[in-house]
């Protein structure tokens, strides 16, 4: 490789032209049918984003021409003249939704400088920039001629995809993210390399957002607010009402999408009834839980904010459950259920286990909630992942460190398993006058999954241990359609399902 090299990656002008087709005639060796000024002119002038060249010293070493198509109109059988409209790029339309590469070449002197992978790069950044949905070619196949007599083209590609052949196109096309999405038979006319077949292939934009919908847009960083809770005496109803309504305030003056409480918060109204025996104190306890539903539904709308109203007693035909609401700032509301109780809240209250695994759509995506316990049995969450949950909250309660970290190592591990975002939340203090509730151990923190874009240590954010506080946190949930996609690691997309399933029975 010679010295002092310097690349550039830059949008295509009509004075690199000859240049260009110097280039071509040694990457198409053999081929009589190059580029014309014309073609190039045209391009350029009808698009000149999607017209793409690295330069080494001032000379093309590689090309990407592009054009925007409204696929619709064309179809996965279509050919190489439809698509570029006979070569004279009329098919090319501003308001389309895909871009369609028409051709990729690199100067045989500069293969193995990675040239060919800038440009799909920066085809990838363009197809994101200008929200399209995604990017879709005809790849050539000009090592199938020497295997079309023992392989039909899918065996071909098969083996390919395999690694166990390798094609100079779509050995390439398949190691930057590109998918086969279909073979066409008939797409270059003339091409017999390739045998006349050729491989549609297509690279997703996971980032793209339909534009027909002008208000209430997805939001991509989502503001969590957590509370952490001290368990503190509290005479009455209003005064918890009024503890209550200082931390929405206070965290939706921060602008946040969601706050959590957390699980049996309202413990300390339970004084007042500690004179009972403990199944009957906190069934009385539950006689509460419905207008702190109505409250936190007014606060959600009052305050603009989603509320996780962590957890609180409810008696349902008898039994007694550990249940919560997610309360929208809307003024809907949804129930989730406490599905896995502690052998504790079994013998001292006699707790039944609820039946309800499910997801809930908010105006920042789908969310999960796990109360505590249940947040240590992976499959509770796996199955909310499954449903494309972006947000795991936990509120919990935990009276040792060792309860404690049983929660939060648990928590990032069901953060990692199913790259999402974890936010745990937890009460610290005394409770001296309430049997069953004497003291708690918290610290809470938001979770992330484990790969570059994220916190080294997966911990976005943590609060002080045993502080009554608020804990802000801000999560990207852009970063996770990355990590699904190019992650280090994919556990999502990595499961073994031909050796193994998990599935909800019906509830």
């Amino acid at each position: 490789m010679q010295d002092n090299l310097i690349i550039t990656l830059e949008n295509l002008k009509i004075s690199n032209y000859r240049s260009l087709i110097s280039s071509m005639k040694k990457a198409y060796e053999g081929w009589d049918d190059l580029w014309e000024e014309k073609h190039i002119e045209t391009l350029i002038n009808k698009f000149p984003e999607g017209q793409l060249c690295v330069l080494v010293n001032g000379q093309v070493a590689g090309c990407a021409l592009s054009i925007i198509v409204d696929y619709e109109k064309f179809g996965d059988k279509h050919t190489y003249p439809e698509i570029t409209g006979n070569e004279t790029f009329e098919t090319h339309d501003d308001e389309g939704d895909v871009l369609y590469g028409i051709d990729v070449f690199v100067h045989p002197d500069y293969r193995g400088m990675r040239v060919g992978r800038r440009m799909y790069d920066a085809r990838k950044d363009l197809a994101e920039q200008l929200n399209l949905k995604s990017i879709l070619a005809g790849g050539r196949l000009p090592s199938y001629r020497e295997h079309a007599d023992k392989l039909s083209p899918k065996q071909y590609i098969q083996k390919v995809k395999n690694k166990e052949l390798y094609d100079a196109t779509l050995s390439f096309q398949l190691s930057n993210d590109f998918h086969v999405k279909k073979v066409i038979k008939g797409y270059l006319p003339g091409d017999k390399e390739s045998m006349d077949y050729a491989a549609l292939i297509e690279w997703n934009n996971i980032f793209y957002e339909p534009s027909d919908k002008l208000v209430d847009l997805p939001k991509t960083v989502i503001r969590l607010g957590l509370v952490q809770w001290q368990m503190r005496p509290t005479p009455s109803l209003r005064a918890m009402q009024e503890q209550i309504e200082f931390f929405v305030d206070v965290v939706s003056g921060y602008k946040c999408d969601f706050i959590l409480f957390p699980e049996l918060f309202n413990a300390p109204l339970m004084a007042e009834f500690n004179h009972m025996d403990e199944p009957s104190a906190i069934r009385e306890l539950a006689k509460y839980t419905e207008p702190l539903r109505e409250i936190f539904q007014e606060y959600a709308i009052n305050y603009n904010v989603n509320i996780i109203t962590g957890s609180m007693p409810v008696m349902f035909r008898g039994k007694l459950y550990n249940k919560g609401f997610l309360c929208r700032r809307d003024g809907t509301y949804e129930t989730y259920e406490k599905i896995h109780m502690t052998p504790a809240e079994v013998s001292a209250w006699g707790m039944s286990g609820g039946k309800k695994i499910e997801t809930f759509d908010t105006d920042c995506g789908k969310i999960g909630v796990n109360i505590c316990y249940d947040v240590e049995f992976p499959e509770l969450s796996r199955l909310m992942a499954d449903e494309d949950m972006k947000i795991l909250f936990v509120p919990f309660l935990t009276d040792t460190q060792n309860g404690y970290m049983r929660v939060r190592h648990c928590a990032q591990a069901r953060a990692i398993e199913n790259e999402c975002y974890v936010a745990i939340a937890g009460s610290v203090g005394n409770l001296p006058k309430v049997n069953n509730m004497d003291i708690q151990f918290a610290q809470s923190a938001v979770f992330t999954p484990s790969d570059f874009a994220f916190p080294t240590n997966a911990v976005k954010a943590e609060a002080t241990p045993n502080t009554e506080m608020t804990l802000i946190a801000d999560v990207d949930v852009d970063l996770l359609k990355e990590l699904h996609t190019y992650g280090s690691v994919r556990n999502l997309n990595d499961r073994r399902k031909d050796l193994y399933s998990l599935k909800k029975k019906s509830q």
